[in-house]
């Protein structure tokens, strides 16, 4: 653990002029720590007029509205700090330097599925024939990148058991979204008016939410003991009235839906729809399609399975697959292949219309076609199965540190609680997530699934080696060690960022999000 003494944050940044311990490390020429206090470009300001980086190109006088019409002016000029190039190069420098990536440490993020993507994929999604393209291009000057989308479209529906796949949606969530809608525009087309969605109490957050946008109700579907579909509750909810079950197979828990052929038949015999969330397909991609298992509709996360930067809010990409009934509905525009050339198809009668601007994140879903290439379907159903072998590794290694939310071997993610307060103390999912970053490593998802108390939710995924899961679980075993001897130091981890320990109820219920800027 450094030694630096610490520099405190202020509680808010407007007492920053009475913080005077807020000193830069790089005044002095050192290179600034990364645990120290990295001040806003404003906090930088020289408090003089501002300065060009570059010499004009007319000379001083010359009126700014030669160049622009002044009514396109702004009243005043922007309010910008007095900063040098370099101190913005530096200053953004540093803080790339404090980002935690995937190129540089292990990310455990359960549900979320961080795997470290190939750089060939980017360096194929950046060639200037691609990148370089207007997306209002006729289809006539862009055939190579309408080659690429139909040949993605084809591979996934191969992969998903689908009949047809839109690659529109710019998201998961977005893709949700396309399913639903898909889904309700087929009961109206059938004049069969439905106002249900049914989702697992362990569903992720937009299941619900994208049910609820789509002008649904959404029913919870209480978990069996084994966090499985509870096939009771299940009947006992199925009715006319229902339009849709989603479900993720593995679900939440990382448990794979064993009874999901018995679930298929009582949906579709109730007249409803199986809508797959493709979060977990990392899991058993290459191995077992939601076609096969009866799903009527799938998102896919490119974002997640294949290739994509994921975190940081983006980029995303979601396409969806559907079985033939539901082609109709599928979004414009439609990518088709006539007589040896691909056309773009921009009306469709029962279409549910457009979703994105133009064709969605055209870049993804390069990379994923790249990435496809690359493993074939045998490299994609192997890194399916590392992805399962390596969190059963982890399992073995934590089940007895930290017991686990459901027994029952899971696939490629699984759930720990530290709920049992007799045992752990004041030791929760959070004070552990802290002292991991203190270590190296980035936390694993905390509090969620919500049906399990004190949640840690991992999912190493199939591209980390087994002496990172060995330097992983070690960790969290030197963590459990330390809080025998000295839980107070435990407790108020970190002590390597530069903010520590904060208040986080005075946060939520009091958050100062502006910055005030200088009069």
């Amino acid at each position: 653990m450094a030694d630096r003494p610490f520099i405190p944050f202020p509680s808010s940044i407007r007492h920053y002029n009475q913080a005077k311990t807020l000193t830069l490390a790089g005044s002095k020429g050192l290179l600034m720590p990364l645990d120290a206090y990295e001040p806003t470009l404003f906090e930088l300001d020289h408090g003089g007029p501002g300065r060009p980086w570059f010499p004009a190109s007319a000379p001083d006088d010359t009126p700014v509205e030669t160049w622009i019409p002044a009514e396109s002016l702004a009243p005043a000029a922007p309010l910008l700090p007095d900063v040098s190039e370099p101190e913005v190069i530096r200053h953004f420098t540093r803080l790339s330097r404090r980002n935690f990536s995937i190129d540089s440490g292990f990310y455990p993020l359960g549900s979320c599925t961080m795997k470290y993507n190939p750089k060939i994929c980017d360096a194929m999604a950046q060639l200037p024939g691609f990148a370089d393209i207007h997306p209002e291009s006729p289809a006539a000057l862009v055939q190579g990148t309408l080659r690429v989308a139909y040949g993605l479209q084809e591979d996934l529906a191969q992969l998903t058991g689908m009949d047809r796949v839109t690659l529109n949606p710019c998201a998961g969530a977005h893709g949700e979204l396309c399913g639903i809608l898909m889904i309700r525009a087929y009961h109206e087309d059938r004049n069969d008016r439905r106002s249900i969605v049914l989702v697992p109490d362990s569903a992720h957050g937009t299941n619900p939410a994208t049910a609820a946008m789509a002008g649904y109700q959404t029913v919870d579907l209480p978990s069996a003991e084994d966090g499985r579909v509870n096939l009771d509750e299940l009947k006992r909810h199925l009715n006319s009235n229902v339009a849709a079950l989603m479900l993720t197979n593995p679900n939440t828990l990382g448990l794979f839906e064993k009874d999901i052929l018995e679930i298929a038949r009582l949906v579709h015999e109730a007249g409803a729809l199986l809508y797959y969330d493709g979060a977990n397909l990392n899991a058993i991609a290459g191995i077992v399609r939601p076609g096969d298992m009866g799903f009527d509709v799938v998102h896919i996360n490119l974002h997640k399975t294949f290739s994509t930067p994921h975190g940081g809010g983006g980029p995303g990409s979601g396409p969806v697959g559907v079985r033939e009934h539901l082609a109709p509905y599928l979004p414009v525009p439609l990518i088709h292949k006539q007589d040896g050339r691909y056309v773009i198809i921009n009306e469709s009668p029962k279409s549910i219309g457009r979703l994105s601007t133009f064709f969605g994140n055209v870049g993804i879903y390069l990379r994923a076609y790249a990435y496809l290439r690359l493993h074939g379907l045998e490299g994609i159903r192997q890194n399916s199965v590392n992805a399962v072998l390596n969190a059963r590794y982890l399992q073995q290694r934590l089940r007895d540190l930290i017991p686990p939310a459901k027994n029952g071997e899971c696939m490629h993610e699984f759930v720990l609680t530290l709920k049992d307060h007799e045992r752990f103390g004041r030791l929760n999912a959070m004070v552990l997530a802290k002292n991991l970053i203190d270590r190296g490593f980035h936390a694993p998802t905390v509090y969620f699934p919500l049906i399990v108390k004190e949640a840690l939710m991992f999912e190493p995924t199939e591209t980390e080696s087994k002496r990172t899961l060995d330097a992983f679980a070690d960790a969290v075993a030197e963590i459990l060690r330390e809080y025998q001897e000295n839980p107070e130091k435990v407790l108020h981890a970190p002590y390597t960022t530069p903010v520590r320990k904060l208040d986080e109820v005075t946060a939520a219920r009091q958050p100062d999000l502006v910055f005030p800027l200088p009069k």
